[in-house]
C-alpha cells in the first residue's frame, strides 16, 4: 500500500455542512498535513470522552467492545485508515490474539474511538495524505485547538458555574455524567480544572 504515516488527534470541531456532524482532525506526527474526517455525533461524543478524561456512568458501545477485547485477550495493536473512496474513509483494526494477527474492517470513527481506549497508534498511507490531507492556516489551527464546548454549551440551570463551590461543581459533574450530558460535564470539568 505504500509508506505508513502515523497520525495524532489534533482537534474535534462541530460540523458546518451537516447537522449533527463533527469534524475530527488528525495530523501527521512528523508533518504539517491534517486529515479532516466528518463523523457522527455519537462517535464524536465517544471520542471526546476519552480525550477529555471523562468516564461515563455506564459503558458506551466502544467501551463495551474494548472490554470484550480485554476479556478475551485481544490486543488492539494499531488502527490503519487504509482507503478513501468518494470522500469516505475506510479503516481496519489490527488485532493480535495468541500470536495470530487479524484485520477487522471498521468505520474510521469507530476505529479511532477504539484506538483511544487501547492507546494504540493510528496510521494512514502517504497516498491518502497526498489526496486528502490539507495544511491549515494559523487562524484555522487556533479555531481547531479552541475548546468548542466552551463556546457552545450553556448550563441548563440558571446557576453560574463560577459562583459554585468545588463541592457543588463535583455534584453537578456527577449529575451531568449520570444523564449522559457530556458537553455540560466537559464545561463543569473545565471550571473545576481552572481553579486548581
Amino acid at each position: 500500500m505504500g509508506e505508513k504515516i502515523q497520525l495524532t488527534i489534533v482537534g474535534l470541531t462541530t460540523g458546518h455542512s451537516q447537522r449533527n456532524s463533527y469534524t475530527l482532525i488528525l495530523g501527521e506526527v512528523d508533518g504539517e498535513l491534517k486529515l479532516p474526517i466528518v463523523i457522527g455525533s455519537y462517535e464524536a461524543q465517544s471520542i471526546a470522552l476519552v480525550i477529555e478524561g471523562l468516564k461515563p456512568q455506564r459503558p458506551l458501545t466502544h467501551d463495551l467492545m474494548y472490554n470484550f477485547f480485554l476479556k478475551y485477550n485481544i490486543e488492539l495493536t494499531e488502527v490503519i485508515i487504509d482507503n478513501l473512496v468518494e470522500g469516505v474513509f475506510y479503516a481496519k483494526l489490527i488485532t493480535n490474539q495468541g500470536g495470530i494477527t487479524f484485520e477487522i474492517d471498521s468505520r474510521t470513527s469507530d476505529a479511532i474511538a477504539m484506538a483511544l481506549r487501547a492507546n494504540c497508534p493510528i496510521y494512514t498511507f502517504k497516498n491518502i495524505m497526498d489526496n486528502a490531507g490539507i495544511v491549515y492556516e494559523k487562524e484555522d489551527e487556533d479555531a481547531i485547538n479552541a475548546p468548542q464546548h466552551k463556546k457552545e454549551v450553556k448550563p441548563r440551570t440558571g446557576n453560574d458555574l463560577s459562583s459554585m463551590s468545588i463541592d457543588q461543581l463535583n455534584k453537578e459533574l456527577d449529575k451531568a455524567i449520570q444523564i449522559e450530558d457530556y458537553d455540560r460535564a466537559a464545561v463543569i470539568r473545565d471550571e473545576i480544572n481552572s481553579r486548581s
